[in-house]
């Protein structure tokens, strides 16, 4: 994941200009979405990712063909590069996946809140309720770099000891190999994005998620809870509103999807503000 700013989280009341359009659409229209073709569990050229069901359920509901343009989001540059590749230079209409309120695009209203978890091994009872937990200075932590858990480690002077994974920059390498580093002992907590590894988890039976929350002891709030949102160009309102509108209508369907992958979702707080 990215680094984030603060996010918003209210959902914007769908137009009924909006509706109207949602409704007139052409069904012979392409709705082309950028997705990286090896990246479970968030999408696959053979559709088996969370992203991949998720265009598939936008498409029908827009009444349009579902038109896969396969770009990785972890080459040189990043996720901004990729942006810019891809989505930007009109390749594709959309991306499933981005926090809501993000600058770099223009982001439809969330359709799920996730966070940053702790994962650890269940015999382990680990007392991990924050950042700045005390059981965190006699860990072995894992955490995946240029997140929002490397800063909050920085600012603790526990980065020395922590291991950085880079599965957000490297082609070919599963979020999985977190899960792994876990149930070998290779570290004894892993700092991660949950849907990242949920769909994972289920075949590790023995080790716990907890999630991280934004409070923290002392200083400013930090943000690990974050809305998440499809997103469009800039310049292409029309096709905001008429995702809105489906995100509205299919609010069910979509979170059906998210648990089927084990995507835990949060509920809306105070927190994130």
């Amino acid at each position: 994941m990215q680094k984030y700013s603060k996010l918003l989280l209210c959902l914007s009341i769908l137009s009924v200009a909006a509706l109207a359009a949602l409704a007139s659409i052409a069904s012979a229209k392409d709705f082309r979405v950028c997705a990286d073709p090896d990246y479970l569990p968030f999408s696959n050229r053979a559709g088996e990712g969370f992203e991949n069901k998720i265009a598939e359920l936008a498409a029908k509901s827009l009444g349009a063909k579902l038109i896969d343009v396969w770009a990785t989001t972890r080459g040189t540059g990043g996720f901004s590069e990729f942006l810019a590749r891809n989505l930007d230079a009109g390749k594709c209409d959309a991306i499933m996946d981005m926090p809501y309120g993000s600058q770099e695009e223009l982001t439809t209203d969330p359709y799920y809140i996730s966070s940053y978890v702790f994962v650890s091994k269940k015999a382990r009872s680990y007392d991990l309720e924050n950042m700045d937990s005390p059981i965190l200075h006699k860990l072995r932590i894992g955490f995946e770099r240029e997140t929002p858990p490397e800063d909050g480690l920085k600012i603790r002077d526990l980065l020395s000891q922590a291991q950085p994974f880079s599965v957000g920059d490297t082609e070919n390498l599963s979020p999985v190999t977190m899960v792994r580093a876990v149930q070998d002992g290779s570290v004894d907590v892993m700092i991660t994005w949950e849907p990242a590894v949920g769909w994972f988890l289920r075949n590790y039976p023995d080790l716990m998620v907890t999630r991280v929350p934004n409070t923290r002891t002392t200083g400013a709030p930090e943000q690990y809870l974050f809305p998440m949102s499809m997103a469009v160009r800039k310049s292409n309102e029309n096709l905001k509103e008429l995702l809105d509108g489906v995100i509205a209508q299919r609010k069910g369907a979509l979170e059906e999807i998210l648990r089927q992958y084990n995507v835990r979702l949060y509920p809306p707080t105070g927190e994130i503000s």
